[in-house]
């Protein structure tokens, strides 16, 4: 059972930087592919971004490329996001999500553990 924890989440002003982080336990963390989601208020869970279990390799939501980044830490058991230039729209409960298979998904069912969410408001 792997247990998921985030953190990082703030307020911060259109325009700013946050770097979320998603420490792992209770499992092996290179056998997990992980994602990242976020949702927003009165709206479905979206997928933000995920990243590659074998060689951290990532893809991401159309309207986050080049603006957001997926990055893990083998020695840490951590994914981590940084998000660069944010949107008011952006705001959101950002969570991390884990899947022992290999490919990289898009859609949440296909997860097998989540994290508790932190929040993140970007203010204009």
């Amino acid at each position: 059972q792997v247990q998921l924890v985030e953190s990082g989440g703030g307020l911060v002003q259109a325009g700013g930087s946050l770097r979320l982080s998603c420490a792992a336990s209770g499992g092996t963390f290179s056998r997990y592919t992980m994602g990242w989601f976020r949702q927003a208020p009165g709206k479905e869970r979206e997928f933000v971004g995920v990243s590659s279990r074998s060689d951290g390799s990532a893809y991401y939501l159309d309207s986050v490329k080049g603006r957001f980044t997926i990055s893990r830490d083998s020695a840490k058991n951590t994914v981590y996001l940084q998000m660069n230039t944010l949107k008011v729209e952006e705001t959101a409960v950002y969570y991390c999500a884990a899947r022992s298979g290999a490919a990289r998904k898009r859609l949440d069912y296909e997860y097998e553990y989540w994290g508790q969410g932190t929040q993140v408001t970007v203010s204009s």
